[in-house]
């Protein structure tokens, strides 16, 4: 716990906003206010929290002394909320996507820079125990060059809220590439330490949801109501230094659910999911007779994924110093590659980031 403890306002109190909540007072920090236009929800966020709440984030931010802010609400809505605390040069902690369009991420990217507050975008897959074992790997040089990255989020079945926005084009910019994709996107940039990408390839599809024989066993949501977005998405990613990334990513898909990825190097391998606390190293040998060398791995954090993000977004505001994790620069690059990939399934053909 700090000694000066942050004071923290949530823009949007569904669950995530409530999860950064909770994060907050569990490090030691205060929850001043929050700020949603469902009225019930703003009761019960009031009665848990001991928090003002308003229905407008532009008024919360010009009557309560703010250090940080946590906007967690539908994608389309990120840039007015996050640019307006950026105005007033608070830190902000935005969910991921960072937008909901390319556009609007450079905006929110620009408010930052000129900004004497901080953006981060709560990227949480990278704060696991397998990640930092795999990055440690790497410093001591275990894989040799890293060539390529082969990444899965895919879900069974998993859409999420069927009619809600998460399903809709216009307020979420996409489906399950915006939704679960842009974390392997992320997170195998961060794997790679984020060269430039010059090239994707992606195709998308809608196979699935909005059928009427829609089968949703673990009731991920089958309501009714608008879905014009894709359920899943294949992609391939040229970097500038050569490397590439094949992910696979899916709402629904016939086959059992994985969250596994592969990293190949020249010297070294290593499989791991995202959010686990375990490494599996892939080797080759020659003593004795040429032999491959399969190594189980297992470590662990005091904190990961949300909890960690919201850790390492609070000390640093209560800090004064900016994270070199979870950064606006690199989630802009990710909303670029997104962009790209929809740009690439519309025209059937790869396409070049600028």
């Amino acid at each position: 716990m700090t000694e000066q403890p942050v004071r923290l306002a949530v823009v949007g109190l569904g669950f995530m906003g409530q999860v950064h909540a909770e994060n907050a007072e569990e490090f030691g920090h205060e929850v001043v206010a929050g700020t949603d236009l469902d009225e019930e929800v703003r009761e019960e966020f009031a009665s848990r929290f001991g928090a003002a709440t308003y229905g407008e984030f532009e008024e919360m931010y010009a009557a309560e002394e703010l250090d940080a802010v946590a906007v967690s609400v539908p994608n389309k809505f990120h840039e007015p909320a996050v640019v307006a605390a950026l105005e007033r040069d608070l830190d902000v902690l935005c969910e991921k996507p960072l937008a909901h369009t390319l556009e609007s991420a450079e905006r929110i990217a620009e408010a930052a820079r000129d900004s004497k507050g901080f953006c981060a975008v709560n990227f949480h897959n990278r704060l696991s125990a397998a990640v930092e074992m795999v990055k440690g790997y790497q410093e001591d040089d275990k894989f040799g060059d890293v060539t390529h990255i082969q990444g899965n989020y895919v879900r069974w079945r998993g859409v999420p809220g069927l009619g809600t926005w998460f399903t809709s084009e216009e307020l979420a910019g996409g489906g399950a590439l915006v939704d679960i994709g842009v974390h392997a996107i992320d997170f195998a940039l961060y794997i790679l330490d984020f060269p430039a990408v010059e090239e994707v390839m992606g195709i998308s599809r809608s196979n699935f949801a909005g059928r009427e024989d829609y089968a949703d066993p673990d009731d991920w949501g089958t309501g009714e109501g608008e879905f014009d977005v894709e359920d899943s998405v294949t992609a391939l990613i040229r970097c500038e230094t050569g490397q590439t990334i094949s992910l696979e990513i899916a709402w629904a898909a016939s086959q059992e659910p994985t969250n596994e990825f592969l990293v190949r190097g020249t010297d070294a391998g290593a499989r791991l999911s995202l959010g686990e606390e375990e490494l599996e190293l892939l080797e080759t040998g020659h003593q004795g007779t040429d032999h491959y060398v399969r190594s189980e791995l297992e470590g662990s954090l005091p904190e990961t994924g949300w909890a960690a993000s919201d850790e390492l977004f609070l000390e640093s505001v209560a800090s004064g110093e900016t994270p070199e994790l979870n950064t606006v620069e690199q989630a802009l690059t990710v909303q670029r590659v997104i962009d790209g990939i929809y740009r690439s399934a519309e025209e059937g053909t790869s396409v070049r980031l600028d």
